[in-house]
């Protein structure tokens, strides 16, 4: 299955799997500050890539956006909490 570009090539499902991906980590994690949620929803977008990573067949991506995937999720637990756990405020 493919999607045809403007100018006549073709696109197959896991580019485009992965292009919306990319997307979706790019705007949430631009709107992180906004809220908690948009952590979450950035947690949930590294694991979409972490996905393509695998199926695409570049594993080392995969573990790296699986590793994002578990830092954003703990980021977003913190901020549920109140929590910043930055080293600032550790000081």
């Amino acid at each position: 299955m493919s999607a045809t570009c403007g100018d006549g090539d073709t696109m197959d499902v896991l580019t485009l799997f992965g292009v919306v991906a990319a997307g979706l980590m790019l705007v949430f994690y631009a709107l992180e500050d906004r809220s908690p949620w948009f952590v979450l929803a950035f947690a949930g977008s590294c694991v979409l890539g972490s996905v393509y990573g695998f199926l695409q067949g570049a594993w080392p991506f995969g573990v790296l956006e699986a590793i994002w995937s578990i830092v954003a999720w703990r980021r977003f637990r913190s901020r549920l909490r109140g929590d910043e756990g930055g080293i600032a405020s550790r000081r």
